[in-house]
Order: structure tokens, then sequence, then C-alpha cells
């Protein structure tokens, strides 16, 4: 389970900027955090002497812009630890080195030390923040932090590697990976489990075998212990369900059997489309991958994993539903854009045959007049055809009174902002309706094979 942030490195008061660089580097290169160097790896530099050829990059740089700045980044870490037991120190300085790689894009030289002295694995990636060539630095953006943490989930789904799920502040645990500490009331609940089971004769007996184990019993209304170390006495009914002094009593009289508390950890609700997928990626490394592999795009896979825990989807039946839906909602803001533009087409249309009915009047009423006579026809053609027409079109639309120019205008210009207001949440739709319609494909591809699998196979 890949962990990553991004940390800016600024230069130490009282330190160079070459000593401050030694510094960093020689410690993730430390020979008893990587088996003596075996997994340190570097790019465009050596790992002996990457603190000296960063400051050369940074020198030319200062050649090249004539210019230094006083409080400036010398260069950035990546910190990426993983899950204990699921890769290896060799392959975790490979995931490394890639990240690093394409984070950077080749531009920049970096170091990768891979860390095995604690019971995660984890990798200290330094990159100077000088460009290779000397000529530019690294900007770091707004969200660079996130965009570290989103490569390198990537890189690890790619790579079979689980990845953290991302959860609400609220419903987030400490310690997951680890047991906690043991709290000073389960220590005595698990001393009192022992000695009740070596049945004392009686609750006086039971507090000296306390004692024993170095507890100072205050007797009194409510018996209470207190261990060494600790600052208060603990009350046994405090302890919860078994553990007041009556039921203690009881056990040791023969009236009640004693039940000893198992602390049950708190059950994590699983992402179960994620798990699935995941447990099948896992698969990589099974004899059968190299057949799966030929069928399907694992990169492809992994962004779409990353995507369906981004947005929180938790089930094939969801995705589904949620493609539904989108497709629903771009089609109509689709259809309602579409029904604007007709609008304003139809607005435009409508008030050219205005201007040319109003312009036309005065020749169609003198070709009235003098009979319908050819002779005038053929004189003021252009006029009368345009006036027969803008006459045709408004009875085929059933008006009896003509609009004002100036309330067409008035409404093609508010139609107008509408549309262009409705055209980003219009591509913002389309964009999440692909999205989601991919992801339901690659999903529906990636599980096509256990699928056929479960149908009857025929036989000539």
């Amino acid at each position: 389970m890949a962990a990553t942030r991004l940390i800016a490195l600024h230069k130490n008061k009282g330190m160079t900027v070459a000593a401050c660089l030694k510094n960093r580097t020689d410690y993730i290169e430390n020979p008893d955090k990587t088996e003596q160097g075996q997994y340190v790896s570097s790019y465009a530099c050596s790992t002996l002497t990457a603190d000296e050829e960063f400051m050369l990059t940074k020198r030319q740089y200062d050649l090249v812009n004539g210019r230094r700045q006083k409080s400036d980044v010398i260069a950035y870490q990546i910190r990426q630890s993983f899950r204990p037991g699921e890769i290896t120190a060799e392959e975790a300085n490979k995931v490394g080195y890639e990240l690093a790689m394409r984070f950077t894009k080749g531009k920049h030289a970096f170091v990768v030390a891979t860390h095995t002295d604690r019971q995660h694995i984890h990798n200290h990636v330094i990159f100077n923040s000088t460009a290779l060539d000397g000529t530019k630095k690294f900007r770091d953006f707004f969200f660079s932090a996130l965009a570290v943490q989103r490569l390198s989930d990537l890189i690890c789904l790619e790579h079979q590697l689980s990845v953290i799920e991302k959860k609400p502040y609220r419903e987030r645990q400490k310690r997951v990976l680890y047991p906690p500490k043991e709290s000073n009331r389960d220590r005595l609940c698990g001393i009192i489990d022992t000695i009740l089971a070596e049945k004392p004769k009686d609750f006086e007996v039971f507090l000296q075998k306390l004692e024993q184990q170095g507890y100072r019993a205050k007797r009194g209304k409510h018996t209470a212990v207190k261990g060494k170390g600790q600052k208060r006495f603990i009350r046994f009914q405090t302890l919860g369900t078994g553990y007041s002094e009556d039921e203690i009593k009881a056990v040791l009289e023969g009236k009640a059997k004693h039940q000893p508390y198992q602390k049950k950890p708190p059950k994590e609700q699983p992402f179960q489309l994620l798990v699935d997928i995941q447990g099948k990626m896992a698969e990589g490394k099974s004899v059968g991958y190299k057949k799966w592999a030929t069928k399907f795009n694992l990169k492809e896979m992994s962004k779409t994993l990353l995507f369906l825990q981004e947005q929180k989807i938790g089930s094939a039946e969801e995705l589904r539903e949620r493609a539904a839906a989108a497709t629903e909602r771009y089609h109509a803001m689709g259809d309602s854009i579409k029904a604007a533009e007709a609008r304003l087409t139809q607005i435009a249309v409508l008030k050219t045959h205005i201007i040319n009915y109003a312009k036309t009047r005065p020749a169609y009423d003198a070709y009235r007049k003098s009979g319908y006579s050819k002779k005038f026809l053929e004189a003021h053609r252009e006029e009368i055809t345009l006036h027969k027409a803008a006459k045709a079109a408004f009875d085929e639309a059933g008006m009896k009174k003509l609009p004002k120019v100036k309330e067409l205008d008035a409404e093609y210009a508010e139609l107008l902002i509408k549309k262009k207001a409705a055209y980003p949440d219009y591509r913002k739709a389309r964009d999440e309706m692909q999205q989601l319609m991919k992801a339901q494909k690659n999903v529906e591809l990636f599980f096509a094979e256990d699928k056929s699998n479960l149908r009857p196979q025929h036989t000539r």
C-alpha cells in the first residue's frame, strides 16, 4: 500500500548549498539503511558524487541566467512507502526509479535510495531542482504533491501493488498497518485473565497475585490498582463487563464463568469492486498472468482502477447507474443546446423576413395597384419575390401579428448568452460520460474471461 509525499528541500541556515546537498544525499544513501548501498540507483549522475554533480548544474544555471536567489529550493524529495511484505527492496527501487523518471520526464538528475531498516520498505528520491541543461528549474505547482501521489498510485497499480483507499478524515483510522499500542487497561485485563485462570482461593489472594505482578492495590469501597509508571489508580468497575469487583468475586466463588475480553479491531468496509479488481490484478504474479496480459492492457486497467477509487464507485452496479445517469444528463444538456440553436436560427430567419417585408411593402403595394401588371413584375421581380417569401413564412408560422425586431434582438442575445454559459457544463458532462463509459467497458472486459469460463463448454 504505497504512501507518497513530495517535500521541497531548502538550504539550512549556517550551511552552504553544497554542504546541505551532501547532508541530504548522505542520509538517504546510508549503508545501514540500504544494505550497504545495494539498493541505491541514480539517473544522469553517480550515486557517489550526486551532490557535486547537482552543484555543477546549479553553477551552470547561475552563469546562464546571471542571477542567484537567496531563499532557493535546492532539491526536492519524494518519500514512497509500501505495505510490509508486499514488495522486495529490489522491486521497490525499480518502482521509485520509474516514479522519478516519469515525474521529472528525464529532465532532472535524481537519486533513488530504498531503505530496509523499517518493517515497511520505503524509497527516498531526491531530484535536483535545476534541469540537466542548466537553463530552467523545476516549477513547484499548486497540486504538485497530489500529482506525485496520483502518479505513484498509477505506477503501483501497474506493478500489481495495492494503493491506499482515500477516505474522509473522520473515517480514517490510525495505525492500520501496525498493531496499536497496548493501553494500561488492556494490559491489566490480560493479567487478570491469567490470574483467574490459576483459580486463586479468594479475592484477597487474587489481589496478592496482582501485587506480585507489580501492581499496588488500594482497598476500600471501590478497589483499585496502579501499575509501575502509572499516575492514577484504575478501578475494577471501570474495566468493562466481566472485570468488576463483584464479577471477579463471583468467578472466584464458582458462581460464574470468566470470559476473557478480546478487543476486536474496527471492521473496515471493503471497497468491493476495488478489492475484486486488485485481487485479479494480483494474479499477475502467477503463471497465468502472461495469458491474461495478452488479452488486456494492464496500464489501461490501472488508470480505470484509480478513476474508480477517486470517484468512490464501489460496485459494478453503481458504475452502471452512474454511467447511465451521466449519459442521460449529457443528452439532456445536448438537447437543450440544440433547441436553443434551433430557436436562434428561427429568430435570424424571422428577423430577415420581417426586414424584407417592411422594405418591399411599397413595391408590392404598387404592384397590386397596377393590377398585377407583368411589366411591373419584370421591373420589380426581386422586391416582389422577397415580399411573397416573407408573407408565406408568416402564414406558415401562423403569425397574425409580427413581433418587433427589438424584441427578437433581445431574445436572440439572451439565448446566445445562455448557450455560451451552458457549453462548459456540457463539455464537463460529456467528459464525465466518456470516462464512466470507458471505465464500464474496461471493467466488463476485465471480468469477461471469468464469465466465459462459467458458460458450459459444448463439444462436437
